[in-house]
């Protein structure tokens, strides 16, 4: 086997595991997207939206663009990251999550914003969602409820904020009647 034989053999394995890599996350988040808002019982539709992980977004699906690396082309083998808009009011109030997935022996560890972890065993297939479910929600929750109880303590002004909300004021409002 020649050197460029060598190299395009590993290369194609290179390419095999970002793809498994790829496919894992975006079956994680297409799972989130498709069962939180059954989870948490939103009885009015849609509560969650992936979107891109960084910069400006709008409360919408955006497909592949909210994932880091695309689906598919040279793409790097790491961690991915996606963002979820999530829910937060009545009237339609909504704050992006940033997610950072990467594989870490035989667990896969989902990072949320500044720290806090969720770790699956592989093959993710095998567990339930709900656990997972369950830490976002009380991620999310527990994020209020600290910023209120800092507000009752006078100690509000030191909280840095753990989510991005959309820019668009305009995106914001309810929906013209017909």
């Amino acid at each position: 086997m020649s050197r460029f034989e060598q190299m395009i053999q590993t290369v194609e394995t290179y390419q095999k595991l970002v793809e498994e890599n790829y496919s894992r996350i975006r079956r994680l988040a297409e799972d989130v997207r498709a069962g939180l808002c059954d989870y948490i019982g939103a009885p009015d539709g849609v509560c969650v939206h992936l979107v891109p992980p960084t910069g400006p977004f709008e409360p919408r699906a955006y497909g592949d663009a909210a994932f880091s690396i695309p689906p598919r082309g040279f793409r790097p083998l790491g961690p991915v990251s996606f963002g979820l808009a999530f829910r937060v009011s009545k009237q339609a109030d909504w704050l992006r999550l940033k997610f950072e997935c990467r594989k870490t022996g035989e667990e896969f560890v989902v990072g949320i914003e500044d720290g806090a972890e969720y770790t699956f065993s592989l093959p993710i297939e095998e567990q339930g969602s709900e656990p997972f479910y369950a830490h976002i929600f009380e991620y999310i929750l527990g994020w209020f409820e600290e910023n209120i109880e800092s507000y009752r303590d006078g100690a509000y002004g030191t909280r840095a904020i753990g989510f991005d909300f959309p820019s668009v004021p305009s995106l914001l409002a309810a929906p013209a009647e017909s």
